[in-house]
């Protein structure tokens, strides 16, 4: 009867274990998710704000037209990225020529006057900021999720129910960090 016991309070410890980590990497996941909607949310944000800054430029940068287009076309690639990897790529595409038209808006000072430019370039800022929150959220509880995933004894739990890790929201590589160059020769 003892032994009997023994092996019962074996099982029942096993089981408890194993909903415990089960629904722990549960709620792991779905921070994840949290986050990632969260970076999204900013995201559309961004994409919204970007017609009204060109509809604002438009008229000043007639002869930057190319610059405009860029910054379009590059928005929409944004828009249809699917998957962390690829909206990252997408991200710091866009990132890249919204420097390019600011950089250029430099050089058009009533254009830097404007205060709807002004207001929009703030608003753009502010933006930019809560995506870098959500992105380092996001981040941090990937890690969590992926550290539980790969700890043992989780990742035996993780393995039998088919959790997998996540990746990174990545920015663009040190390299490409610095202000594009605008030459008007």
């Amino acid at each position: 009867m003892i032994p009997g016991l023994i092996i019962g309070g074996i099982v029942l410890l096993v089981v408890i274990w194993l909903i415990v980590t089960y629904n722990g990497l549960v709620a792991l996941k779905n921070r994840v998710e949290n986050a990632w909607s969260q970076i999204d949310v900013q995201l559309k944000r961004r994409y919204d704000l970007i017609p009204n800054l060109i509809e604002t430029v438009k008229g000043y940068l007639k002869h930057e037209r190319e610059t405009l287009e860029n910054v379009i076309r590059a928005r929409q690639v944004a828009m249809d990225a699917k998957g962390v990897k690829e909206q990252a790529a997408a991200e710091n595409m866009l990132t890249s020529t919204l420097r390019s038209l600011f950089a250029v808006s430099e050089a058009y000072p009533d254009l830097k006057a404007d205060q709807n430019m002004a207001r929009l370039q703030e608003e753009l800022s502010a933006t930019e900021n809560k995506i870098a929150f959500a992105r380092q959220f996001y981040n941090d509880e990937t890690q969590r999720l992926n550290t539980s995933i790969e700890s043992f004894p989780a990742n035996i739990v993780a393995g039998m129910f088919r959790f997998e890790k996540r990746e990174f929201f990545e920015i663009e590589a040190a390299g490409e960090r610095q202000a594009p160059k605008v030459s008007f020769t």
